[in-house]
């Protein structure tokens, strides 16, 4: 407070210094009026210390206040001013002032971000993903071409994206053997991420902080990403003592394959969809270790490499840029966008999988895996390599789903995967057992 007019021409400037330059969630004199400038002058006059200027300018009133919808913030002239956000500049936060929601429930929200684009929000207890947020995914996917909107960008300003599924749900099942509700909740949450990235319109998923496990299944159905470069992106599933339900496999394996594909030129005039130069094997082996060691990118140019996003997807280095350019990037896909088809793949089979669980008996023999470790790992195997289908037979993205489902469930119905969602929701941190 001392230190204003001489470092910045008002209070703003020094807010938004801090929360882009040290990640802060608030600026100091955001923070002052949690306190009360009141409250703070008085703490100062009574500990007998100099009361700087700008307080005394404040009177006990906030350095922030909201007059008709606009934010104003308090100058060094004793007057408020309307605060005016630089070009390429798009916060929720501020829209949110002027309109009510779309859609809402308790978890999500639809607002109207201008231009024919809505945005989803989740606003759960750490973006956690329930059924209140997945039903707005359902809601919001039908509601955008029902009511003339071009897209739909998935974001929010929470300090993390989403940290996945709600495990405290799946703790819940597991321990009163509730096993049809998830079994329902995970058939859900995979149709709805498949309308999804197959509605008529772009989705763009525009994350930051972290976007773990479910968090990271949203944005693999999304159709493009601008994702904030401090992005931690990662199918983090097994840590719980289970693997990916709601696509995470599927959408990794696919992406995969057509890395695979675009390494060998195919013949003129001759197409082949299912072609995968080196057979099936190699690109389930680069999806394998990543799911079962539960990988995560640090950062939004790693979760490229590790194909958590995809070569074309934006990197924002300014978070408060981010919705804009989600927005812009939806826009452009709006203009003549085509919904992609529906794939199947030639899957390794039975053979594939006796492959993998020689290895992951080798990292048991080595100490490098524990014995549940293993066990997940061979039922991740098991719906990698597209479980009883063999290698003549096309497998579908639905076929992936259902074995993805099964393979959680039955996971999740062991002893040894309760104790470590149990771990997990005590202590934050995953269990080796």
């Amino acid at each position: 407070a001392f230190l204003l007019p001489e470092i910045a021409d008002d209070v703003a400037e020094v807010d938004a210094a801090m929360r882009l330059g040290y990640n802060w969630k608030h600026g100091p004199f955001e923070l002052l009026d949690k306190f009360g400038t009141q409250w703070f002058s008085e703490k100062l006059r009574t500990e007998n210390r100099s009361i700087p200027e700008l307080l005394q300018i404040a009177n006990g009133r906030p350095f922030y206040r909201t007059q008709k919808g606009i934010r104003q913030y308090l100058g060094l002239d004793g007057h408020y001013h309307d605060l005016t956000r630089p070009q390429g500049v798009l916060l929720l936060e501020d829209l949110k002032r002027k309109q009510k929601p779309l859609l809402k429930n308790m978890s999500a929200s639809l607002w109207d971000i201008g231009d024919g684009v809505a945005c989803l929000e989740f606003h759960s207890k750490m973006n956690s993903l329930n059924p209140f947020v997945i039903s707005m995914v359902n809601k919001a996917v039908k509601f955008v071409p029902e009511n003339g909107y071009k897209a739909l960008v998935i974001y929010n300003e929470g300090t993390h994206f989403s940290v996945g599924a709600n495990i405290a749900l799946l703790g819940i099942a597991a321990k009163i053997h509730f096993w049809p509700f998830v079994n329902w909740f995970l058939n859900m949450g995979q149709q709805a991420f498949m309308r999804m990235k197959h509605s008529p319109f772009p989705v763009v998923g525009a994350p930051s902080g972290l976007a773990l496990g479910g968090g990271c299944e949203v944005l693999l159905h999304c159709n493009a990403v601008e994702a904030h470069a401090e992005t931690y992106t990662g199918l983090v599933e097994a840590g719980v003592g289970i693997i990916p339900g709601w696509g995470g496999c599927k959408e990794l394996v696919l992406r995969a394959f057509e890395k695979e594909r675009k390494k060998v030129k195919p013949l003129s005039g001759w197409t082949a969809p299912n072609f995968t130069p080196g057979g099936p094997m190699k690109p389930l082996l680069e999806v394998f270790p990543r799911i079962a060691t539960a990988e995560v990118a640090k950062s939004a140019h790693e979760a490229k490499q590790k194909m958590f996003l995809r070569e074309g997807d934006g990197v924002v280095m300014n978070r408060d840029r981010l919705l804009y350019q989600a927005k812009q990037r939806a826009l452009k896909l709006a203009e003549d966008f085509t919904p992609p088809e529906l794939q199947t793949l030639h899957l390794a089979g039975a053979g594939g999988a006796t492959a993998l669980k020689l290895g992951i008996n080798e990292f048991v023999k080595k100490g490098l895996a524990t014995a549940h470790d293993a066990t997940i790992g061979k039922r991740l195997a098991y719906v990698l390599t597209g479980g009883k289908a063999d290698l003549t037979e096309e497998v579908s993205e639905q076929h992936l789903l259902n074995l993805e489902r099964q393979g959680l469930i039955a996971l999740a119905k062991m002893p040894k995967t309760k104790a470590r969602v149990f771990y997990m929701l005590k202590k934050g941190k995953p269990l080796r057992n």
